[in-house]
């Protein structure tokens, strides 16, 4: 398809709210202030940037948005900007261009000034929390495990105050929360940048945020990286993310279950058992007993659960780093003679504007069922497929009492647009799983390319090093070459390991 027609079709596509911003008056230019990160680049940078908590209010009610960038080191070799879109929802931006910024402009080579933004209620812009009550706050209750057994009941009246206290204490600004909005601020910000195109890398969340702006603004777009996407079913959206991650969970869990089991952990006092079908009966039949009996943690008042170890093993199954304190969590909670120690995150509550933000947004994005009763049916079904997640994919959420409507229909993502999106997919992703990314490439269709990394873990661009798949990516957004067809990158391509325990 040439590309005008393509270009054609996509404005088609666009939303009534859309084309109302796109004659809305264009944003004034950003003032540019250091605000250099701990660890980060020196020459990081801010700027304020303000937005209309609801574009249909265009002179009501605003909020200042936290926008950054990092100018190309090489400006003979810039080309242009390429917008980092974050994961969540609910990442940020600052943080982002602060903890990969370097990374990514050794890789591109000076090609682009680097921006990002923290999106509404994230970091350094503003924003307003629900007020939760800190034990809703905590990652175990924020997430509504089921209780032992399947018993959602306790999730249903936690999760009920929690929407009840959204709708009391948020207001506009937290039902602003959305990807709709995100993707009108980053527009917004384009705008105020001065430029006609952005390129544009996603990870995680971000993928779905910069697919969307993509469709919705093809005519804005050069060249877009999609790093660990899901399913783009727009009648479920993060419904759907959270309930794929109970088979990821099961794919991606062998790769620890090796890792445990290799003789080379025996120098380090982790190794689990000596064969790696023995590390999953473990795991769970430890989270069982935990259930009926938690064990006493350092941290007073704070004992580890059954459901914080389930928890725990979703959170390291992310990435192999994390393998060495979860190894060592499960020998402290199996020895009697120890106390455990809680990981990191776990022993405090999370905070409200970041608690707030992840909630929210999934709730303002789509309309989510309100039957409780298919809850509990959804919960007993899954926990048996799928033991190592015990259900909590698919529990309740505040969503099923959400006081308001989404006020944007998600955006149905297609083929038509620009040939000029490259799809980055490790294999055994536990979050945002291959499959969920295959039928993403599948409504995308000639649109995009995918490269396939054989690897586990949740992101793939200068994460896991896999020379094969970082190549793809970095000649795609610094030459514009693509590969012709979608790619399968081996094993071979991978570093020696084991890696290091993290300190």
């Amino acid at each position: 398809m040439k590309r005008t027609l393509a270009l054609a079709l996509g404005v088609l596509s666009l939303s009534a709210a859309s084309l109302a911003l796109a004659k809305s008056p264009s944003a004034a230019p950003l003032s540019w202030t250091p605000c250099a990160q701990p660890n980060g680049p020196a020459d990081q940078q801010c700027a304020a940037m303000s937005v209309p908590v609801d574009y249909r209010e265009p002179d009501g009610a605003r909020l200042t948005l936290s926008v950054t960038r990092l100018p190309s080191d090489r400006p003979a070799a810039r080309r242009g900007v390429l917008f980092v879109v974050p994961g969540g929802p609910g990442g940020s931006g600052v943080e982002a261009l602060a903890h990969r910024g370097n990374a990514l402009r050794k890789a591109l080579h000076g090609a682009y000034d680097l921006v990002s933004l923290d999106p509404r209620g994230v970091g350094g812009s503003e924003g307003t929390g629900c007020g939760f009550r800190a034990d809703d706050r905590d990652v175990i209750n924020s997430l509504a495990w089921p209780g032992p057994g399947g018993d959602i009941s306790d999730g249903v009246a936690r999760t009920h105050r929690m929407a009840d206290t959204c709708a009391r204490n948020g207001g506009a600004v937290v039902r602003s929360y959305s990807t709709a909005n995100q993707v009108r601020d980053i527009d917004r910000i384009r705008q105020a940048l001065g430029t006609a195109q952005l390129s544009m890398y996603g990870v995680s969340y971000g993928t779905y945020v910069t697919a969307t702006y993509a469709q919705q603004h093809p005519e804005n777009t050069d060249r877009v990286v999609l790093d660990s996407t899901d399913d783009p079913n727009p009648v479920q959206v993060e419904r759907a993310w959270r309930a794929n991650t109970a088979a990821g969970a099961d794919e991606r869990f062998p790769d620890f279950a090796r890792w445990a089991a290799d003789p080379a952990r025996e120098h380090d006092g982790l190794r689990l058992a000596e064969l790696p079908s023995a590390i999953r009966p473990m795991v769970l039949a430890l989270a069982d007993r935990l259930d009926r009996t938690p064990r006493a943690t350092t941290t007073p008042n704070k004992p580890l659960t059954g459901n914080i170890l389930r928890q725990a093993v979703q959170q390291a199954l992310n990435g192999d780093a994390d393998f060495p304190w979860l190894a060592r969590l499960i020998k402290e909670a199996k020895d009697p003679r120890t106390t455990p120690a809680l990981p990191p995150g776990y022993a405090m509550p999370l905070e409200d504007r970041a608690t707030t933000v992840f909630i929210a947004t999934q709730c303002n994005d789509v309309s989510w069922p309100r039957d409780v009763r298919g809850y509990a049916q959804d919960v007993a079904v899954d926990r048996v497929r799928h033991p190592l997640t015990a259900g909590e994919p698919v529990t309740v959420t505040p969503c099923a009492f959400w006081h308001s409507k989404p006020a944007d229909r998600p955006v149905r993502l297609t083929s038509d647009g620009p040939s000029n999106i490259l799809m980055l997919q490790n294999l055994r992703d536990p979050t945002t799983p291959y499959f969920g990314a295959l039928r993403m490439r599948t409504a995308l269709g000639g649109r995009a390319r995918l490269v396939t990394v054989d690897r586990g873990g949740h992101g793939a661009y200068l994460a896991n090093g896999n020379a094969c798949g970082d190549r793809a990516v970095t000649e795609y957004l610094v030459s514009g070459r693509r590969p012709t067809t979608d790619l399968r990158c081996t094993a071979q391509d991978l570093p020696p390991s084991p890696l290091p325990p993290r300190a």
